[in-house]
């Protein structure tokens, strides 16, 4: 008899857990927030997700404003919250601590500025579990305390993308998280570009313009959308550096820190940053016919195997003692090698 009544008390216990719901994303919505509908307005913030996906979790119950449980045709309206629940909880990334050499500019006891090589994963995740930047800061300051409580994002503030290279601020406190952390929400900190791009840039400097948001036709792009309700604010200020005949090197200085917004925001404006696979810089979009020219750009490609961006300087207040901090590094060899190529070419061509 008690046996049966242990096995019912057993089934209703995992009945209960498989009944509970987690939380997997909340949003709260702007109190500017114009109405649209819900699908609408998740597809944008949900990284690979699709607006069928979407309608599917709000038809099963599980997109909810207000703990309520919405459709996917839902008018979103100013400040309500949104979340999205689902039977299991999130996956969590165990961080392994690797031992991965890392170029670390300055340290202190609050931060320390890293120039990441290209190539290098920032975030574990999507089939890239080792070998990223947060395995490597896990083993260097594996005795501090950010480091030991589960986050799976210790100490970042901000992010650059797998095959661009440069400059990143890692927080070793709370306390420096949060206020770092809150630097980038305001926009008050200071972060410049160099990257190659397609084309003769017409103008010497522009500002660039756009909300910037997911693709609506491939997922693993960002789109520009210069008007309506998609993407989120955006501002590219450029500058160009030097003319190298079909490509131009040029200085992106960040007002906003969008995903992708640099490569994003020069694919809009007709220059594609050079060799970016992922956005068509990998095919030869200016210059000539010529076995010649394609045979060099190929070389080039070679030597240069990554979309052309390098975070060439960073800047923002210390955390601790409030002082102006900046940091600046050298172009990596493979576009220092890029450009000489170029130079090379343009200089044979003009003679």
């Amino acid at each position: 008899m008690n046996e049966e009544i242990n096995k019912k008390e057993e089934l209703e216990g995992i009945e209960e857990e498989q009944n509970e719901m987690f939380e997997h994303h909340r949003f709260v919505t702007d109190a500017g927030q114009k109405q649209i509908r819900i699908d609408k307005y998740l597809v944008n913030r949900l990284e690979n997700s699709s607006r069928s996906k979407i309608q599917e979790a709000a038809a099963a119950g599980n997109i909810l404003v207000n703990d309520v449980p919405v459709k996917p045709n839902y008018k979103i309206k100013p400040n309500e919250t949104i979340t999205i629940v689902m039977e299991y909880p999130r996956r969590e990334i165990e961080i392994i601590p690797q031992d991965i050499p890392l170029d670390i500019h300055y340290e202190d006891d609050y931060l320390l500025v890293i120039n990441k090589k290209p190539g290098m994963v920032v975030h574990p995740g999507h089939g890239n579990y080792s070998g990223t930047l947060v395995n490597a800061l896990a083993w260097h300051l594996k005795d501090h305390a950010l480091f030991k409580t589960g986050d799976p994002r210790p100490g970042l503030v901000h992010r650059i993308d797998k095959d661009t290279s440069g400059l990143l601020v890692v927080a070793k406190t709370e306390q420096a998280k949060n206020h770092l952390a809150r630097q980038f929400f305001e926009k008050t900190t200071e972060r410049s570009y160099l990257a190659i791009v397609w084309g003769s840039v017409n103008e010497e400097e522009g500002t660039i313009t756009g909300n910037i948001g997911r693709s609506l036709k491939n997922r693993l792009q960002m789109n520009v959308f210069p008007d309506g309700d998609f993407g989120k604010h955006a501002v590219t200020h450029y500058k160009v550096i030097e003319r190298l005949g079909y490509v131009t090197l040029v200085q992106c200085q960040l007002e906003t820190g969008r995903t992708h917004q640099i490569r994003a925001h020069m694919k809009y404006i007709g220059h594609t940053l050079f060799n970016d696979e992922r956005y068509g810089g990998n095919e030869i979009l200016k210059g000539t016919t010529f076995s010649k020219y394609r045979q060099f750009v190929q070389n080039c490609f070679k030597v240069l195997p990554r979309q052309a961006l390098h975070a060439k300087t960073l800047g923002f207040i210390h955390p601790h003692t409030g002082e102006k901090m900046s940091f600046t590094t050298e172009m990596p060899e493979d576009m220092t090698v890029a450009i000489e190529k170029w130079r090379a070419y343009i200089s044979s061509r003009d003679q």
